[in-house]
């Protein structure tokens, strides 16, 4: 694939139809919804540089912004249709090379179902359950303080 450029006129006019349209708030409180063509410049450009979200140059709405954006296209499956128009299979092949780098973040349920699952560590000094042992990092002494 070339280096990153934003894109051009022709090039937003294709994936415009493809983007989810974005509905402006019905409180006139906080900020005016970014520029969408803008955020997209800066999702790309952290896929095509591999950096993290929180170097995004300047030029871009906040990296904050652009990576909700991202998130809920890739979760829509919008991302992928968008790099494949843009760039072809090569398009494509890079959101699922950005999959495979993404942290993978479970329910609740999942996270409670591997707790279950961890063997708690016996006959360890470190243990709640060892009696007379004092815990690491406990306020209180195991030595008495006499005057």
């Amino acid at each position: 694939m070339t280096p990153h450029r934003d894109i051009t006129e022709e090039e937003w006019q294709r994936v415009l139809p493809l983007l989810p349209e974005l509905r402006p708030r019905s409180e006139l409180r906080g900020r005016p919804l970014a520029n969408t063509r803008s955020v997209l410049n800066g999702v790309l450009w952290v896929m095509y540089s591999g950096a993290t979200w929180s170097a995004m140059p300047r030029r871009y709405p906040s990296y904050q912004t652009c990576h909700r954006r991202f998130k809920a296209w890739h979760d829509e499956g919008v991302l992928k249709n968008v790099m494949a128009e843009l760039f072809g299979p090569e398009g494509a092949a890079l959101c699922d090379a950005i999959e495979t780098r993404m942290r993978k973040h479970g329910s609740r349920a999942e996270k409670a179902a591997r707790a279950q699952e961890e063997v708690p560590m016996r006959n360890s000094p470190f243990s709640p359950a060892a009696p007379g042992v004092p815990q690491p990092f406990s306020y209180r002494s195991v030595y008495r303080h006499t005057v």
